[in-house]
């Protein structure tokens, strides 16, 4: 009797333990992220404030940190 209670004792601890190890390596496989995607910093032509390439309005004379200050500057976006 007691050789069956050790062999159910030792698959309950490797079930647990195997349960747990799954547990561990999904949430470490959920916390690794990409870095990010290194962009090129422009700087607007009328305050000088730095903004990512993807987001600047870009006109003829140069890039701005927004349409405001592109019209501001009487910068239409043709060349």
């Amino acid at each position: 009797m007691s050789g069956k209670l050790l062999i159910v004792l030792l698959a309950v601890l490797a079930g647990v333990w195997l349960w747990r190890r799954g547990r561990r390596l999904a949430r470490q496989a959920a916390s690794v992220r990409p870095p990010p995607r290194v962009q090129t910093m422009l700087r607007c032509h009328v305050c000088g404030t730095h903004v990512p390439e993807s987001e600047a309005a870009h006109g003829a004379h140069g890039a701005y940190c927004s349409a405001a200050h592109r019209a501001q500057a009487g910068d239409t976006g043709h060349a």
